[in-house]
């Protein structure tokens, strides 16, 4: 009989080549570390506050546990430990949670509520008479503290990172196309501190480098061989771009290989743009298989969203009335002409809706625009002009920080915006709309949104595109609040702009 043979690939090795390790990077670790000294001391903070307030910074202040009087300073003291505990038990000084992301927040908060269970169980446990107030005041003061703080040094991580310091160094593997698309997104985003300076081509014979922007990477590849290499190039993440340069086998194998070095690996989706909940990872005849759940555009959370843009719309208006009845003033002062601009906008489902703005143009400037299509400084079909000559000198303030935008609170609360969406289109804009991008229209428009905090009119229009179809296939209520917040830094800029 003749035995058939098939190719299989290579065989895996079960014991990893154990290649030299290396160190986690120094400013992990130090960034780590700074963090839970700021944390220590708002905590701190936060408890001799509440300590003051409900018992008056009394020295003679006593609780009963266990049937003991105890100094109330006990507790005082208690609450920096247990409270540091909670927060390195919640993962929230670990690297891959740090510093982009809403996720860090998300752990401090829940290391919050853990806390306050573990001084109700202790309080029962013990009998221990302590004050609620005292809780009552340390606890939300502390993770208002603890947010804070973690939002500053994430603002100091992010401008070292904007000059190339506390970066992870990352080796790309894929074919040329793929490792250049990763680096040209890793580089869109410099906050996420990641740089790729090395690439693993599986034409590793051919290339010796990839020639990329202003800056030459090699080629270490092919990748199954490279873990040797990495800690001496001072590598410390490898990005799988995508599955022509590894076969599932060699990428297991990589795995292995890497155990031990400290070397992160990170494989990116063949679906792109899609994150958070809707991402399972759910193991089938031991098979890790990636579930992806449809977007959900109704429901509890589409409530509850209507209710935030209400509640939101509302309260900005009371507080914004006066300023809002200067800027009037000051468009009809200038020229007499009418205090708001109507135009017809294409909401969700394709729907029409009137948009209301500030006018910031002359009267009759729309009229104009067939004589400034050529001057068109934007490469998709929106009419884009740094300096439109139909600008007021008022309007020039109100576009500068978005000021001219505030009207359209009366379309939030009446139903066809909302505070947090994709940008609202013209209908000519929508009519020259590729297959792909309607599926901006299958969530209201919003006032504001991730292109206007990415970027705002700078932005070319296929990344603008990419932005909001991402808010739509990931819309949730944690995202809208971020954006939210976001918006706020983004108008004080008044950068991109016009």
């Amino acid at each position: 009989m003749s035995a058939h043979t098939h190719d299989t690939g290579p065989a895996l090795r079960a014991v990893p080549l154990a290649p030299r390790p290396l160190k986690r990077p120094t400013w992990e670790r130090k960034y780590a570390l700074s963090l839970a000294v700021v944390d220590l001391l708002l905590i701190c903070s936060s408890a001799l506050l509440a300590y003051e307030v409900r018992l008056g910074g009394s020295n003679d202040a006593t609780l009963v546990a266990g049937g003991r009087t105890l100094p109330y300073g006990l507790v005082v003291g208690a609450l920096a430990p247990l409270w540091l505990l909670m927060l390195a038990a919640s993962r929230s000084y670990e690297a891959r949670f740090l510093g982009v992301g809403f996720e860090e927040f998300k752990r401090v908060g829940n290391a919050s509520v853990r806390l306050v269970a573990l001084i109700g169980f202790l309080a029962f446990a013990s009998k221990a008479s302590i004050a609620r107030g005292f809780v009552a005041v340390a606890i939300p003061l502390g993770l208002m503290l603890l947010l804070l703080g973690r939002y500053a040094a994430r603002r100091v991580l992010h401008s070292l990172r904007s000059h190339g310091v506390c970066v992870h160094h990352v080796v790309a593997v894929g074919s040329v196309a793929e490792v250049l698309a990763l680096a040209e997104q890793v580089d869109r985003e410099p906050f996420a501190g990641l740089r790729v300076v090395a690439v693993a081509l599986p034409d590793y014979d051919k290339k010796s480098e990839l020639r990329y922007q202003d800056r030459t990477l090699p080629n270490v590849g092919p990748a199954r061989d490279m873990a040797n290499k990495l800690p001496e190039m001072g590598i410390d993440t490898v990005a799988v771009a995508g599955a022509s340069a590894l076969s599932s086998r060699e990428l297991r194998q990589l795995s292995w290989d890497l155990e031990g070095t400290g070397t992160d690996l990170v494989v990116a989706p063949a679906i792109t743009d899609v994150t958070g909940p809707r991402i399972h990872v759910r193991p089938v005849a031991g098979l890790p298989l990636l579930h992806l759940e449809a977007p959900a555009f109704g429901g509890a959370r589409r409530v509850f969203k209507r209710l935030i843009d209400l509640s939101g719309a509302l309260t900005l208006l009371l507080a914004l009335a006066v300023p809002l009845v200067v800027l009037a003033v000051a468009i009809k002062v200038e020229d007499r002409g009418r205090v708001f601009f109507k135009q017809e906008r294409v909401g969700r489902a394709s729907s029409r809706f009137n948009i209301w703005k500030f006018r910031s143009m002359r009267e009759g400037a729309h009229d104009e625009i067939a004589e400034l299509l050529a001057l068109n400084e934007s490469d998709g079909p929106l009419f884009k002009l740094r300096q439109d000559p139909r600008v007021t000198r008022v309007g020039n303030v109100l576009r500068k920080y978005s000021l001219d935008e505030l009207p359209q609170l009366f379309n939030v609360i009446g139903g066809s915006m909302s505070l947090v969406g994709p940008r609202p289109p013209l209908p000519t804009e929508v009519d020259v709309y590729d297959d792909h991008v309607h599926r901006r229209l299958l969530v209201k428009p919003g006032m504001t949104g991730l292109w206007q905090v990415s970027g705002r009119a700078d932005l070319p229009w296929e990344e603008s595109v990419r932005l909001d179809l991402y808010y739509v296939e990931n819309w949730s209520v944690a995202l809208d609040i971020q954006i939210l917040w976001k918006t706020l830094f983004a108008v004080a800029r008044s950068s991109g702009a016009y």
